[in-house]
Formats: C-alpha cells, structure tokens, sequence
C-alpha cells in the first residue's frame, strides 16, 4: 500500500462529482445524507473524514445531514458513546439541527419489514447453529447448500418469528435469515441473518424486545425511511451492496430510493483504527482511556490540543479517492501546526530546570519586561514577564565539555536570554555526586532586548523562567502510540493484525515531567487552551486535570515541520 502524499481539491472528489452528474440528470433532486456510527465507542480521526465529507456534502449543495445511531446491537452500546459521538460532531463544526435519530426508532417498523419479507417467501427461520450455519455457507470458491430448514410454510416462519418476539427461545436457538441464493458468488447474499435473539436491556429501548435486526438489515431501510439520496460509507462495505440494493428492492416503494456509494477509509501511519483494538487498548489499561492524548480518537486528539479547523483542513487535503492508500501522520500534524502558529500565544516553559545565578544583578530587583504574545498575529499583543537575580534554564541547554557546533551555555560563553539580557557563564556549584546545583553568570546591562546596544550577537537564544515568579507544573510529554511507522491501520476485522499492532505499542509512548516550571502568564490558563512553548513545542493545559492549583499541560506536538522538513509538501 503507497503513501499518499498529494493534496486534493474538491474538484478531485468522485462523490461530488458523482451528485453533481445525478443532480442534472434528475433536475430538484435532494441531496440528503447521513453520518449514521454505531454507539460501542468513541469516534476516531477515520470517522472525522466521513464526518467531513457527509456534512460537508449536505452544505455544499443546500441539502440536508442527519445524525442516526445505527444501534443494533445492545450488548456493545452505551450512551456514554452516544452522548461523546454528539459532542465530537459539535466540536467539528458540524449542525444536524432537529434530525437526529436512531435504529431503534425504527424497530417496530423494521419488524414489519421483516414480516413483509417472510410473507413475500423472501425470509425463513433457521435452527443451525452458529457453527453449522458456518460450515453451510460455503467458501470463496464453494457454493454454499441450503439450510434444512429453508423451505418452511409462509404460516410456521410467521409463528415461529412470533414467538422469538415473544422471548420463548434462548439465544442463538433461532434466526431469521433472508432466502436469497446459497450459490451466490457474493457470500453476503448466501441467505444473510436478518434478526437474532438477544436477551440483553438496550440503552434506549430496554427490555421491551429480545430480537433484534442486524446492521445490514436497519442500516438501507433506516435509510428509506429517512429518505436518504446519498449512503455514503466506506469500502469494506462494497460487497454489502448488493444485499443493501436486494432489501431496498424487496422492501421500498418510493421511486427515491437510498444509493449507496463507497469511498477509502482513512489509514494513517503509526495509527490503529480498528475499534475492537481501541476499545482493547482502553479495557486492558494500556492507555488511561477512550480520551487519552494518544488516541486516535477525536475526543484524545481534542484533549491533545488539536484544532477542528486543523482536522477539518487535514480532511480536505487528503480528498476523498476509491483506492485505499496510508497517509503520512506528519500531514495531519502539518496542518496543526500551520493553524496554531496563527494563533497560540508564545510563553516560556524550562521542563527540566537548572537553576542561574546573575551575580551582578542586584539582589532584590524585579524587572518586568515587555515580550511579544505571537509575531504570527498583530492583534495577539503583549505579555510583562519578571526577571530577576536567580532564573531556570534547560539543564540540557548548559554543557560543562560542550562539543563542536553547540551554541548555547558553557564556560566563559554568552547566550541571550530571550526578551532579556546576554548572560555569560562565570562559574558552577556541584552537588556531592558531581551534578551542577547552580550556574553562575554575569550579564550584560546595555545588552536588554529592544535597548540601544541590544544589538549585539550571540550564536545562542536561551528561554527562561524567574525562580521568583515560576509555577510548578506537570508536563506530559507524548509520542506515537505505535512505534512503525508503516504500518497500516487494521479494518478491524483481522484479529491476527490486530494483535501484531498491540505488539508494537511504544512503552515511550507517555513521559510524565514533574517539577517543571512555567511562566506566571499562563497561571489562569483554562483547561483546553493551547500554546507555544518556545523551543518547546505547543503544548495544551489538559482538559480533565488541569485546574488553577495544579498546572497540567499535554504536549501536542513539536515545533519541527517534518512533513515540509521531507519534502513532502
């Protein structure tokens, strides 16, 4: 599988292209779509496409998106997910207005659907078992053979579905398939499970029924019945189609009818996506949970401290194609950084601090000095910042033996501190063992940024924090969840490829740094709210443990632009 590496406009868009063509062949048509996931998790960046482009669509063309929970299957759903799946097609930027629905809103209907279909000979209740319904399928390359029960009277199908309704059957003891072609090439039309028999309380419904239909069978007539023109989903689904198109035929009157039309799911490098891992991955506590930053999923990458406008733009860029290809991740992070430079305020951040003493520099002087929130943005202003006697730096911006080409702080060398002074290197304090306690400095007075003489070069520019004046605050420092970047995310129906991503989780993955010391600009910083540590990288207060009393800040990615740095762009 390639890389996709091309940016795409909306012209390049086969969908698009495809309403545009129908809309001029059938003049007044609608353009009615829908964004319909199944509520047993989170939504992820894969769905942020479909998000995107079914909403998108709907706007584009003065038509219409609902949103519909296509929640079928109790055992899985939860309204934790229904209520986060709201939330993040909110936070994207997207409207569904009054059209939000569910399956389940349409059971009663579907049961009647499923009754039109035993009374037409088109629908039969099966005794196999699942394993024997199995073995009677057939193969690729071998035709399946008809259950012994496929040629039940019209009268015993309707009796015995009756009775599944009515809970007289345990789980699994019966089925209602559809009575299609055991010899179709196509193993979804080999006489497909339309309900089943599942004793369990659903989130919506409760326990007013005990069978219910399967997504192949809600999904195209909760479609109909929406009147949908436009069924827009992903690949794995093509081969569903025909079984889609046999209901809609079989079921539907109406001369507009539901289309369903497929396009390429999202794969991203160093990304799984296959749901039954994420959830996997959040049941086995190998990530904090379904929001962890370094989730894929919408919710972790808010958290992380990405932007709806940058995942929306990332969207659009990558277009919408029929081929499945892998998108280099440092695309989506290009897109991020281009929005946040505009608009993240610029602060001073030491991670792993050391602590400066300025000799000369009068014990008991504060200076407030003026630095610039964002040069990206005029109206961003400015920010006082106090400097005092004794500041922190990186530890790692000091070298006592420093190497060629290494233009930060050493013995007898000057560097700037930004917005302030040159300071140069006089002395050191150790500790026992050997490590530095303290550097020692003097600085230059006629060299303070902005002032006449501030003028003069130094190779090296230093952020800083007063000891004074820091806050503590921890960082949490994350890096890709998977350590290859070429692997691919799974469908999340191939078990074997789905553990061979658990086995390339990166234990590096999350580093948490306690003791770090920030500026006191950003003490009234809200959860949510992103910046620009410099040199740093952007960094986001997070959104569940940052609080006034204890600083939190989650790094959202670096300030290298490796996407643009390769090449690639």
């Amino acid at each position: 599988m390639s890389i996709n590496t091309s940016f795409s406009t909306a012209n390049s868009n086969f969908i698009r292209n495809i309403i545009i063509e129908d809309r001029e062949n059938h003049p007044g048509k609608e353009v009615h779509t829908r964004f319909p996931p199944e509520p047993n998790g989170y939504l992820h960046i894969g769905h942020a496409k479909s998000i995107c482009l079914n909403f998108g669509l709907a706007k584009e063309f003065n038509g219409l998106c609902n949103l519909r929970f296509d929640d079928t299957n109790p055992s899985k759903e939860e309204t934790e997910y229904v209520d986060s799946i709201k939330e993040d097609v909110k936070w994207l930027g997207f409207d569904w207005e009054d059209r939000v629905y569910y399956a389940s809103d349409y059971f009663e209907k579907l049961y009647e659907f499923a009754l039109k279909l035993i009374k037409k000979g088109k629908a039969f209740v099966c005794d196999l078992s699942a394993e024997e319904t199995r073995a009677y399928r057939g193969t690729l390359t071998h035709p399946g053979k008809n259950s012994p029960f496929r040629d039940r009277t019209v009268e015993e199908n309707l009796a015995l579905f009756e009775e599944m309704k009515e809970g007289k059957y345990p789980n699994g003891a019966k089925v209602l398939r559809a009575k299609i072609d055991m010899a179709s090439p196509n193993l979804n039309l080999r006489d497909p499970i339309l309900y089943r028999i599942m004793h369990e309380e659903h989130h919506r419904t409760g326990d007013k029924w005990c069978i219910y239909p399967m997504y192949d069978f809600a999904h195209p007539l909760s479609d109909a019945l929406e009147n949908i023109s436009y069924s827009i989903c992903t690949m794995e689904f093509e081969d569903h189609r025909p079984l889609y198109d046999w209901l809609i035929k079989e079921l539907i009157e109406s001369k507009q009818k539901p289309r369903q039309y497929e396009f390429a799911r999202l794969n991203l490098t160093n990304t799984v996506m296959s749901k039954r891992v994420l959830r996997q991955l959040v049941e086995t506590g190998t990530v904090d949970s379904w929001d962890d930053p370094r989730m894929p999923t919408i919710s972790g990458l808010r958290r992380r401290g990405y932007t709806p406008e940058a995942i929306r733009d990332f969207c659009e860029r990558i277009g919408v194609a029929r081929a499945n290809s892998l998108v280099d991740i440092s695309m989506l992070e290009h897109c991020l950084r281009e929005d946040l430079n505009t608009k993240a305020p610029r602060v001073m951040a030491v991670l792993n601090p050391v602590k400066v003493v300025i000799t000369n520099y009068p014990e008991d002087r504060v200076e407030y000095l003026e630095a610039e929130n964002n040069p990206e943005d005029s109206q961003a202003g400015t920010r006082i910042v106090p400097f005092a006697r004794e500041i922190y730096i990186e530890r790692e911006d000091f070298m006592e033996n420093p190497p060629g080409k290494f233009f930060r702080l050493a013995p007898d060398r000057e560097v700037r501190l930004k917005h302030a002074y040159i300071i140069k290197c006089t002395g050191l304090v150790k500790g026992d063992s050997g490590e530095i306690l303290e550097i020692h400095c003097t600085y230059d007075p006629e060299s303070k940024s902005g002032g006449l003489t501030s003028g003069r070069k130094v190779k090296g520019t230093l952020h800083w924090v007063s000891c004074a004046h820091a806050k503590d605050a921890e960082i949490r420092l994350y890096d890709y969840l998977l350590k290859g970047e070429d692997l691919e995310a799974s469908t999340g129906e191939d078990e074997a490829k789905d553990n061979d991503f658990l086995s390339q989780i990166n234990p590096q993955s999350k580093v948490v740094l306690a003791g770090c010391k920030v500026e006191p600009s950003i003490t009234d910083a809200k959860p949510g709210m992103t910046f620009q540590f410099l040199r740093q990288g952007y960094f986001c207060a997070d959104n569940k443990d940052h609080q006034a009393d204890q600083l939190v800040f989650n790094r959202t990615l670096g300030l290298r632009d490796s996407w643009a740095k390769a090449g690639k762009s």
